[in-house]
């Protein structure tokens, strides 16, 4: 079709320049569209789709040789990296029928793969590796050099004073690979192939594994042992070696082509040396493979395939190309997962959920935001009514057994994802089921799972509704009712001091008194704190800001919009009161009895307070470390405030720095400008001047906030180690098991904060290694420090 429209072309009349102009886009587009949809559901097999794809690209290839090349690079590794063998095929095809086509599109690849190296862009990096190895089974690559580039690439863990993680990518890129083409590598080169397992067998002998421990899902190993990844895939390669490189799950359309694909001519590839290791070098962290299900779970059809079977890894690694490529649609995700090529062979319900739930407890990060995991789950529910809410439940369920050896973290992210799947099917679950709880210390992960369910569910909700809900035996565990306690409020307390005052104040801002007036009523609040010499401007008043922060949140206590406009009202005389570091603490105090009952007030109101500075950082964190709040310490909520403000921390610090670089970038257009166009000195100081005075403020902005940041963390961790020092000599000292539900939570809570915020607590590492995590320190704090430390070396 393409040519006849181009033998056209020297056609005269303005109608066939009009659509001239356009054609090309319209057939790029048509290009683009073939080639992305090839291998989905047609009336035609695959095969012959594959075939008459690649008779139109043939065609096409004099005009839109590069269009075609770019597509073919782009979507077999960013876009849908499932479809791996599909393209490769398609590859194989147009090289047999083309050879320089070949030639070039395997030196693109190439490219692209010192690209993505170079840019740290890993995961990518990993598809097109895959794919250039699969490029052998299609006979586009010779065999010999795909295995030299493997035996380059198991050379980096000879490498010296280089991070394991750089030796870690380079084995599992290899490793990754074999099961798409060990069987074609080890019949042509079998005692090269036997020198590289050799040399990552070695490797992975001497390799360190501190780290694990911190990024499993599961403290305990039964049922499901949580391994290392790149132990757990080299056991699979190892069976699958044994097996004689046999696998029955990997799409092979080639297969049908191989009279086509054996006649053409192979390609070498050029010679390829990993780039060096670099200061910027940023490589993927280690994981742990999660493991839910296994065959006695799935009793009913296929036989799910066994943790150390490489159809397993097939299996997941497809799954997870698939919600990689779909997740910003949850539909056409869900529809993808479901359509999963060969799902009567495997119990694909059990898998899918299996991959989302492994995703969605990945430490330190999920790969994608939380949230999209429960709104996939609602739809896979709806498409399959009859069988995946079942699986469902029966992993809830294994959650629930599972608590006591949960990592905190993952505990969280359950609950999140738990209240918010039962907001959508209207609450429904048998919670007579887990009655087992209510006979349990509050403290315990089962109990405590429970109460922060039904709070969150509160949250997507209301108060009634969850007592409606849940049955009268779960009583304990409801959340109270989330109403404000204003102790001014009962005329019984009238002999509290400041008493008179609250009610001078309630009267005063209700007929909407100003800051001013506000202030002269306050002065007569009596110092508990001052001595008769002491001077009133220097002192801090506890009760005056009890009384002033106890009326005000009452009386703003009808809806959150009522608190914030309270609070902006009011900023001033807030300012004023909490001018010192314990007026700040002593606010958050006062704020908390206020809301005791209503978690989520807490939350929003110190978001607000942060963001208006009645409030700074380190104030919060020295506010939860702080005995009064020992009562909800191992509350989520508590911990969930902590991270925003971490993450207010981290976001106020990154936005000074891009406005400095802002502002160096326009210094430099202006050298640049003024180079070419030779304005006289003079001129330029002046403009210069403005720029270099701007500069030099955000430097100091940005030091002094990059101060405040290291202090945010300093104060964090040394209240760490504060309270589980004094938690380890209260328990030698009494000769009472360290490990408690409080320990455990307290630490877990302690490597939460290195994992969530590992890219920032990385750059005071020194610091944290010689002010506080000292060798000195007690050996069960000192191994989560250590622990971190391993994750990037």
């Amino acid at each position: 079709m393409s040519r006849r429209r181009h033998s056209d072309e020297n056609d005269g009349g303005q109608p066939h320049k009009r659509r001239r102009t356009s054609e090309p886009i319209e057939i790029e587009d048509r290009l683009e569209s073939l080639i992305c949809r090839v291998g989905e559901k047609s009336t035609s097999s695959l095969e012959s789709n594959l075939e008459g794809l690649a008779g139109v690209l043939e065609a096409d290839l004099p005009n839109y040789k590069s269009k075609i090349l770019r597509i073919l690079c782009t979507v077999s590794a960013r876009l849908l990296p499932e479809k791996l063998t599909v393209y490769t095929t398609l590859v194989g095809l147009l090289n047999a029928r083309n050879y320089n086509f070949g030639g070039e599109f395997v030196e693109a690849m190439v490219r692209q793969l010192k690209e993505s190296l170079k840019s740290n862009q890993y995961s990518e990096a990993v598809y097109l590796i895959r794919f250039l190895s699969d490029l052998v089974n299609c006979h586009v690559i010779a065999a010999p050099s795909m295995v030299a580039m493997f035996e380059n690439f198991v050379n980096v863990t000879q490498e010296e004073d280089v991070p394991q993680v750089r030796c870690d990518w380079y084995v599992f890129a290899v490793l990754s690979s074999l099961p798409w083409v060990g069987k074609e590598l080890y019949e042509k080169k079998d005692v090269e192939m036997d020198r590289i397992l050799s040399q990552i067998e070695n490797f992975l002998k001497r390799r360190q594994k501190i780290h694990v421990s911190m990024l499993q899902v599961w403290t305990a190993d039964k049922p499901h042992p949580q391994e290392e990844y790149l132990d757990c895939l080299w056991a699979q390669i190892q069976k699958m070696k044994k097996d004689r490189w046999q696998e029955r799950h990997i799409l092979r359309p080639y297969l049908a082509f191989d009279s086509i694909l054996c006649e053409a001519l192979q390609h070498n590839l050029p010679p390829f040396t990993p780039p060096p290791h670099t200061q910027d070098s940023m490589y993927p962290m280690p994981r742990v493979i999660f493991r839910l299900f296994d065959y006695t779970d799935a009793p009913e059809g296929p036989v799910m395939p066994g943790s150390h079977s490489v159809e397993r890894f097939v299996i997941e690694e497809n799954l997870h190309c698939i919600i990689k490529s779909h997740w910003k649609e949850r539909k056409s995700c869900a529809a993808q997962l479901l359509s999963y090529p060969g799902k009567s062979k495997i119990p694909l319900n059990y898998h899918i959920v299996e991959v989302i739930f492994a995703e969605l407890f990945q430490l330190p990060v999920p790969p994608h935001i939380d949230v999209m995991y429960t709104t996939l789950l609602i739809e896979l529910c709806k498409l399959q009514p009859g069988s995946l809410p079942q699986v469902l439940a029966q992993a809830t369920e294994m959650f629930y057994m599972r608590l006591d050896s949960m990592n905190t973290t993952c505990i969280d992210r359950l609950i999140n994802w738990f209240s918010h799947h039962l907001s959508n099917f209207q609450f429904r679950w048998s919670w007579e089921d887990w009655s087992d709880c209510l006979t349990q210390d509050l403290d315990k992960p089962k109990p405590k799972f429970v109460k922060e369910v039904l709070e969150k569910c509160m949250r997507l909700s209301y108060h009634q509704r969850i007592l409606d809900i849940v049955p009268a035996a779960f009583s304990a565990l409801t959340p109270p009712t989330p109403a404000c306690i204003y102790k001014y409020g009962d005329e019984s307390n009238s002999s509290l001091p400041g008493y008179p005052v609250a009610t001078s104040l309630t009267n005063a801002i209700k007929t909407k008194a100003t800051n001013e007036e506000i202030f002269t009523i306050l002065k007569d609040v009596p110092n508990p704190n001052q001595d008769d010499e002491d001077d009133e401007r220097f002192s801090f008043n506890p009760l005056k800001i009890e009384v002033f922060v106890q009326t005000l949140l009452h009386l703003a206590a009808k809806s959150f919009s009522h608190s914030f406009s309270a609070l902006a009202k009011f900023h001033e005389v807030f300012k004023t009161l909490a001018e010192s570091d314990e007026g700040k603490l002593h606010v958050l105090r006062v704020m908390y009895d206020v809301w005791k009952n209503h978690p989520q007030m807490i939350s929003v109101l110190i978001d607000k307070m942060i963001r208006t500075q009645i409030v700074d950082c380190a104030a919060v964190a020295n506010w939860i470390f702080s005995p009064e709040l020992s009562h909800d310490f191992t509350r989520l909520y508590i911990w969930e405030i902590l991270h925003s403000t971490i993450r207010k921390m981290n976001k106020h610090v990154q936005k000074i720095q891009r406005e400095l670089e802002e502002t160096k970038g326009k210094l430099e257009k202006q050298h640049k400008r003024r180079d070419s166009d030779d304005d006289d000195d003079r001129n330029s100081d002046r403009e210069d001047g403005p720029l270099e005075e701007q500069i030099e403020r955000l430097q100091e902005k940005v030091e002094s906030a990059q101060s405040e940041q290291k202090n945010l963390f300093l104060v964090i961790f040394q209240r760490f180690i504060m309270l589980l020092t004094e938690h380890l000599v209260r328990c030698e000292t009494g000769g009472i098991d360290v490990i408690t539900p409080w320990y455990k939570n307290c630490t877990e809570r302690l490597q939460q904060i290195f994992l969530q915020h590992h890219q920032i607590i990385h750059q005071y590492m020194v610091t944290l290694e010689n002010l506080l995590f000292t060798a000195e320190l007690d050996h069960h704090i000192l191994a989560v420090f250590q622990q971190f430390c391993a994750l990037q070396t």
